[in-house]
């Protein structure tokens, strides 16, 4: 059992094992295993309204939504991450035998802190793009009222739509449904 990190580079069991019994999240890089940074208060509150904001518009519709906590599997280049919100097109698909890692997320919701602001609009999306399910990326800012839709139109083509006043309005194509900024920016003083 790996309790703590002695070694260089971990199998993708090593880490789900480490992680299991860790006090803190981490995220797995083709081998290595990664703390992940805290989140404030302002990024909590994002990641909640758009979490409440979307169980309220898939309300009839079954597509799962999950935050922060459940692990996605990004089988090219060997990635455990864990998005902040995602929207599954279907069913989950787990990978293993239990029910804390999926693998096909329809959307993807990161919001960006100075600490993973050029992680999440980089490496990371280079990742998210190697899912053959992820249909659009989106990027909201808890320093300034902004969100980045990425969409995918062909395999390795991405349009990125950039929002930034809050009467504006989020088109999330791929499960039908919209999202105010007005509903993700609520209660927030920027």
């Amino acid at each position: 059992m790996v309790t703590q990190l002695t070694q260089q580079n971990y199998t993708p069991s090593e880490y789900l094992e480490f992680e299991a019994e860790a006090e803190t999240r981490h995220e797995f890089i083709n081998g290595e295993i990664i703390p992940m940074a805290g989140a404030t208060t302002t990024h909590n509150l994002i990641t909640g309204n758009i979490y409440v904001a979307l169980r309220l518009a898939l309300n009839t519709q079954t597509k799962p939504v999950y935050m922060e906590n459940v692990r996605l599997w990004i089988p090219s280049p060997k990635v455990f991450a864990y998005p902040d919100i995602m929207i599954l097109g279907d069913e989950p698909v787990y990978y293993g035998d239990n029910q804390t890692t999926v693998t096909n997320p329809v959307v993807i919701f990161e919001v960006l802190s100075d600490s993973t602001r050029d992680y999440d609009q980089g490496r990371k999306f280079n990742f998210y793009r190697t899912l053959e399910t992820l249909q659009e990326y989106v990027l909201v800012d808890q320093e300034t009222t902004a969100v980045m839709i990425y969409r995918r139109s062909t395999n390795k083509d991405w349009h990125l739509n950039i929002l930034e006043d809050s009467s504006e309005i989020v088109q999330l194509e791929s499960v039908g449904i919209e999202l105010s900024l007005t509903a993700i920016y609520e209660g927030i003083d920027l």
